[in-house]
């Protein structure tokens, strides 16, 4: 990455008439360079207008949310350096130059822009179970990819150009920044955190975050994913469980049938033999799918290098 590569600040706008233009100026201050692109989810307010009159390219995504939004930008867009930033004058701009260093220096694929690090976030957000439902995220994605984290969820990030080719986003919700995360890990790209501070939202902006529905859905998120990428792990689990469940409602009919020879308890022998034909279903299909995954790994890993040989 050359230090004249074309970078593209990208912000998803939904009804964000109160702050997009300080968003638009800002950044078009901190990177003249930069093309500023505001993408438009179907506003009812005067965001475009006003994104406009800032200096802002303005795009408009009619597919309702974040992740449709994230997804048309590294589909449409192109770009040698991406940064994506919420349109809510959460994130200070002059925290842009520390992430995209990385990728320009070609040491990180994405940078994720670290809310929680330097306390801000926990003194800033007034929705305090968002802070939770943050941790409990962090910590499931980290247990199960065996990484190390700390805001999976920021609004606040870089991207490489090889990310938009070797990443795909389905989600179409707030949960894509989880998903863009996990999607990251899974083909081992590269990934820098740095910590930025974080102010919650001016006076007049309204969040649109639903905070339960959201959240309900971004567990749901990492439920498929972790099916789809981590079938060891996701159906190994329920192997065991089923089996040792298994276990317990065996132990009775084996006792009684080595004391007596014969067994009363049969519809408790036949549960028993029934969860652990069960766990053996579940441990095939989790033997199965990974190595159908170790082999679709090793395709996404050649082409990865294909790109980094080519540029294509």
């Amino acid at each position: 990455m050359t230090s004249n590569g074309r970078i593209v600040v990208a912000i998803p706008c939904y009804n964000e008439q109160a702050t997009i233009s300080k968003v638009v100026s800002d950044f078009k201050r901190e990177l003249p360079q930069a093309e500023i692109v505001v993408l438009d989810n179907r506003s009812t307010d005067r965001s475009s207008e006003l994104a406009r009159k800032a200096g802002a390219k303005v795009l408009y995504v009619s597919r309702q949310g974040k992740g449709a939004v994230a997804r048309y930008i590294f589909r449409e867009i192109d770009a040698d350096i991406y940064v994506m930033v919420d349109g809510d004058d959460t994130y200070p701009a002059e925290f842009v130059h520390e992430l995209i260093k990385p990728v320009k220096d070609g040491i990180a694929d994405m940078v994720v822009g670290d809310r929680l690090s330097g306390g801000g976030y926990s003194n800033e957000n007034k929705r305090r179970f968002h802070s939770f439902g943050n941790a409990l995220v962090s910590f499931l994605v980290n247990h199960c990819f065996n990484s190390n984290i700390n805001d999976i969820m920021t609004g606040y990030r870089a991207f490489s150009n090889r990310f938009s080719k070797v990443v795909p986003i389905l989600s179409d919700g707030f949960e894509v920044e989880t998903e863009i995360t996990i999607r990251c890990l899974d083909r081992k790209l590269s990934i820098v955190e740095l910590p930025v501070e974080y102010r919650d939202r001016p006076e007049g902006s309204v969040s649109k975050l639903r905070t339960f529905y959201d959240g309900f859905k971004v567990l749901k998120m990492i439920f498929i994913i972790l099916k789809d990428y981590r079938p060891m792990l996701f159906f190994g689990s329920l192997s065991l469980a089923t089996l040792v469940a298994g276990l317990i409602c065996g132990i009775p009919v084996i006792t009684e049938f080595f004391e007596k020879r014969y067994i009363t308890h049969v519809p408790l022998a036949i549960l028993a033999t029934g969860l652990v034909l069960v766990s053996a279903s579940f441990f095939s299909c989790a033997f199965i799918l990974d190595t159908m995954i170790s082999h679709e790994n090793q395709r996404n890993e050649e082409n990865i290098v294909r790109i980094r040989k080519t540029g294509d």
